[in-house]
């Protein structure tokens, strides 16, 4: 315990100096370039990021760090992830609900996780055992155990429209209300009780996992489309639910 504390704080301290090297950036002129799955990336992308490997670098020589831009350095088992700018489509858009994501892997499952919004000045982090808080404050999930009275959030639905069609399409009236979204924040959202669920699609290992570190600390449940645990090997599908009452309908939500 004492151990992964000491870890949750210095990954908090890191994602909080590293903020000023992403904003500095936003809003302002960016060469955007597009990585091989076309998906954008920019200079702020890569100096975010160099300045949290060097930070973690320093405060855990040797340990592996696997980040979105310059990928995995080191052979250890236990892994940081890094996520330095999650939403640069929104980044460069103007759009200060991108968040920039550290997490630590260990014995094969996600120990704790930091999001960070850096334009909004939030700092959302959660470790096994630990807790979840919002700078600093104490977080947890609502009590909503019914898809038909929540409130969810559904992220990359342009994606899910085209790939799910027959699961979007109850995607798009269920729940109380519903609100389209991208990226980190809704996760953060239903971590600190504003919203009871999300759906997400086509991530990556450094999107989920420090997100369901956060999600799960707070008390609620993050999985794939199957109901499986996360790790660095699922396909990207997942599930955030408030209450294992509200998962088990996200479950039924999504099945074919």
């Amino acid at each position: 315990m004492t151990d992964l504390q000491t870890r949750l704080e210095a990954a908090c301290r890191i994602a909080t100096e590293a903020s000023p090297v992403a904003l500095q950036r936003f809003r302002g002129a960016l060469d955007v370039e597009s990585k091989a799955d076309e998906s954008p990336v920019t200079i702020a992308d890569k100096e975010t990021e160099r300045a949290v490997r060097t930070a973690l670098e320093a405060a855990f020589p040797g340990e592996t760090i696997f980040g979105e831009e310059f990928g995995q350095t080191g052979t250890q088992n236990e892994i940081w992830i890094v996520d330095p700018i999650d939403g640069t489509r929104s980044f460069i858009t103007g759009l200060p609900l991108f968040g920039m994501l550290l997490g630590y892997v260990a014995e094969g499952a996600v120990k704790l996780g930091v999001i960070n919004m850096p334009a909004l000045g939030e700092l959302y982090a959660g470790a096994h055992g630990i807790g979840a808080t919002m700078n600093g404050a104490p977080i947890s999930v609502s009590n909503s155990q019914s898809l038909s009275s929540a409130r969810l959030l559904l992220n990359e639905a342009d994606k899910m429209a085209v790939d799910a069609p027959t699961q979007f399409s109850r995607m798009i009236t269920a729940g109380a209300l519903r609100r389209l979204g991208a990226d980190c924040y809704p996760h953060a959202l239903v971590a600190s009780g504003h919203a009871d669920a999300v759906v997400d699609y086509g991530l990556q290992p450094y999107d989920y996992l420090p997100v369901a570190a956060v999600v799960e600390a707070a008390g609620g449940v993050m999985t794939d489309w199957e109901g499986n645990a996360l790790t660095l090997t699922s396909d990207g599908r997942t599930l955030t639910a408030a209450t294992p009452e509200l998962h088990s309908d996200l479950l039924e939500l999504v099945r074919l």
